[in-house]
């Protein structure tokens, strides 16, 4: 049987990969610095977990002992977590190339190589490191995940303002399609290394997706347009977290804020 390793299986686009793969019928192994209990969230029934850090390195040799194909969703959002990144994928991908892994798969944003914001930075060495690497591989750039966009929403709701960055439009997409792209990626017979762009099915403007939120959760707050300056402000003005031509995603925004969790 086919055995997948999931770098960062814990977090919330890894939860969802696990899942995929074992919905598929699948053997999956979550490599992650701290196992969770079987009663905490983290935790996903039917998949093997592994003790390893990709950032020194410790257990990954073990935990990659047999596996098949690798697929990474490790995150960090800033200080030195985020800076180590990076070095956290490319001892990964030592690890993987000696390990016999036949195909690495990072999930990476789409355009991050254009935008100066640090964290889009840090995507973009990854994705690039992944281009470089001894073994094949593949980067599945996605647009921003549902659960982004809701997380802005629901922070504003609590002190009653929703913002919406004016000239500002996502093209979200569900974790759940992610997690189907990223493990056909890995399954795939493409060339050595190759990018797939994964968008959600639908482009909409911010205060579209606000509405839709209000809509369907009930919650009060007024939607307040702002504007958003800076560097990532142009980077979303001129649509370069959007990629229409590949909407591959099939759960749209209000579908998903609908769905019960």
């Amino acid at each position: 049987m086919v055995l997948i390793a999931v770098a960062g299986g814990t977090g919330t686009a890894g939860r969802a990969v696990v899942a995929e793969c074992l919905a598929r019928g699948l053997s999956v192994r979550v490599l992650s610095r701290h196992i969770p209990a079987p009663s905490a969230p983290a935790f996903v029934p039917g998949a093997a977990y592994a003790r390893a850090d990709a950032s020194s390195g410790e257990g990954l040799a073990q935990a990659l002992d047999g596996v098949d194909f690798l697929i990474e969703t490790l995150d960090a959002r800033s200080g030195a977590a985020l800076k180590g990144l990076p070095a956290a994928s490319a001892s990964l991908l030592r690890a993987a190339d000696a390990a016999g892994v036949k195909r690495a798969v990072l999930l990476s944003i789409v355009h991050a190589e254009e935008c100066a914001m640090s964290y889009y930075g840090a995507q973009a060495q990854r994705a690039a490191l992944y281009r470089q690497a001894p073994l094949p591989t593949a980067v599945v750039l996605a647009t921003q995940f549902h659960n982004l966009v809701a997380g802005i929403f629901a922070a504003g709701a609590r002190v009653g303002l929703i913002p919406v960055f004016r000239g500002v439009s996502f093209q979200p997409i569900a974790t759940a399609d992610v997690a189907r792209v990223l493990v056909d990626a890995a399954l795939s017979d493409a060339g050595p290394h190759h990018a797939i762009v994964a968008g959600g099915p639908a482009v909409h403007s911010m205060k579209e997706l606000a509405l839709a939120w209000k809509a369907a959760t009930g919650r009060r707050g007024l939607i307040l347009p702002l504007p958003l300056p800076g560097s990532f402000g142009r980077f979303l003005r001129a649509g370069r977290n959007l990629v229409p031509g590949s909407a591959v995603g099939t759960v749209g925004f209000a579908e998903w804020v609908a769905q019960p969790r």
